[in-house]
């Protein structure tokens, strides 16, 4: 097997091949880092290397296992870390020049958990300012390319993790996820992506304040090639922890198996907000897909979706963003474009108004979850729209259809507002040869049963392919 052979094989994989001794943890490591040196120079997806210390971590995994130690689940698997989440003596920058300089001396305790497996840090992946957008671009490192067409947009805001992944530059990552962080890039860049139920993975030690309804939104969780890699991470990510105001303890997390003849799902492709017709056909076909192997599938209208991105803003952006501005204080001249211009959205809320758009969001998640009790599982789009061209600008273009920027991710906000876990499969092409991934949405805490069918999905489908670069 060639290096380039092995930077694709799957994290459970190189994990089984290094414990029985088929390959080093320094081979494989030493593999990923020539394939970042050969394809970051185009991507720019890692921004921060910490190539010294992962070869010294590999040669410590080979003897530990040479003195017949015990291994974990991800030994000697290099991963990647979206550069907004604290990594031990490793520059954390979230793509802003107030934190240029920020050295974290601690661990996020999700990271640390990737440790703890075995897994070996080889460095940060692009984001954009402090987090704060859906494409990935900032003054500090500048943009991130997808690996698909250098010409568009990774997505964001775990966009570099994303290109990293789906480029062959480490076998997984981890990235967060507020209003679709991980499933818009996993779907823009052809990869898989878990956003777990607020509270089943530790989201303490974000770069950014991540109090009040952020917290209750936002997710850690992995970006990885195939399903069973998101299994593998989510199992080792799991488990509750204080720091995080919205950790519950749960037992850890075991894979279900599903027979498709038991399940009953939905799918929704007519939320309110339109839809490419390619990424309709993806869905749709996602649907047949499932339905051949004998699920149950109604199809649903979810008018929610057109109201999340407004709630959205009213509850979630307008209530977090005046402490994430307030972080420059005094230096104002830090701020970038993307700071500037969310800056000028904040406006003076009452508390009423606030109220209002809690109320407005708790009556969302009653309206999906009330219709999820009998189907636990939603098939619908991520967003609008495949990946867009970098220096597109304002309204994206829906198939002539002009749709405000904000609002075609209401597909995806609609399961950050709710609390739901969600799960991006890739399953079709677009006629430019860009990926179009498909979102599945389970209950709160039903992780293993999203997963479940998810990888049916998978396994009737090509799932993911290399990209061209």
């Amino acid at each position: 097997m060639t290096a380039g052979d092995l930077v694709f094989e799957s994290a459970g994989q190189l994990a089984d091949r290094i414990r029985s001794r088929q390959v080093s943890a320094v081979e494989v490591v030493d593999a990923h880092i020539r394939r970042i040196e050969a394809v970051n120079p185009a991507l720019n997806a890692l921004v921060t290397a910490d190539f010294d210390r992962a070869r010294s971590e590999a040669r410590a995994a080979d003897e530990q296992l040479s003195r017949g130690q015990p291994a974990g689940a991800l030994h000697g698997v290099p991963v990647t870390i979206k550069d907004a989440i604290n990594v031990a003596g490793l520059r954390t920058v979230a793509g802003s020049k107030l934190f240029a300089a920020n050295v974290p001396d601690a661990d996020a305790p999700a990271v640390g958990r990737l440790r703890a497996a075995g897994a070996i840090v080889l460095g940060k992946t692009n984001v954009p300012e402090c987090a704060m957008d859906w494409r990935t671009i900032n003054p500090v490192f500048g943009r991130t390319n997808n690996p698909w067409n250098v010409e568009y947009s990774p997505g964001g805001s775990s966009g570099g993790e994303a290109a990293a992944v789906a480029a062959g530059c480490s076998a997984g990552g981890l990235g967060s996820d507020l209003g679709g962080s991980i499933r818009v890039p996993a779907h823009f860049c052809g990869i898989c992506g878990l956003r777990p139920t607020p509270g089943r993975v530790p989201a303490s030690g974000f770069a950014t304040p991540s109090a009040g309804p952020f917290s209750l939104v936002h997710s850690f969780g992995p970006l990885a090639r195939s399903v069973d890699d998101l299994q593998l991470f989510f199992a080792v990510l799991a488990g509750f922890d204080p720091g995080d105001p919205a950790s519950v303890p749960l037992p850890a997390p075991t894979p279900a198996h599903v027979d498709p003849r038991d399940l009953r799902l939905a799918v929704c492709v007519d939320g309110g907000i339109p839809v490419t017709a390619e990424t309709r056909q993806a869905v749709e076909h996602a649907a047949d897909l499932l339905a051949r192997r004998g699920a149950d599938i109604a199809t649903w209208t979810l008018p929610a979706i057109a109201e999340a991105p407004q709630v959205f803003s009213d509850w979630v952006l307008q209530s977090s963003l005046p402490a994430i501005l307030g972080s420059y204080r005094g230096r104002e001249d830090a701020m970038g474009p993307l700071m500037r211009g969310l800056s000028k959205l904040v406006q003076p809320r009452s508390l009423e108004r606030f109220l209002e758009a809690w109320s407005s969001r708790d009556g969302i998640r009653h309206s999906i979850l009330g219709r999820m009790q009998q189907r636990p599982v939603v098939i619908m789009p991520v967003c609008s729209t495949p990946a867009f061209r970098h220096d597109e600008r304002g309204p994206l273009q829906v198939d002539g259809r002009p749709v405000e920027y904000v609002v075609s991710f209401g597909y995806a906000e609609l399961a950050s507002l709710a609390g739901l876990p969600a799960v991006v499969v890739p399953v079709a092409r677009t006629s430019a040869g860009l990926p179009i991934g498909v979102q599945l949405v389970g209950r709160p805490f039903e992780e293993p049963l999203l997963l479940a069918v998810a990888r049916l999905l998978e396994q009737e489908t090509r799932g993911y392919q290399r990209p061209p670069l």
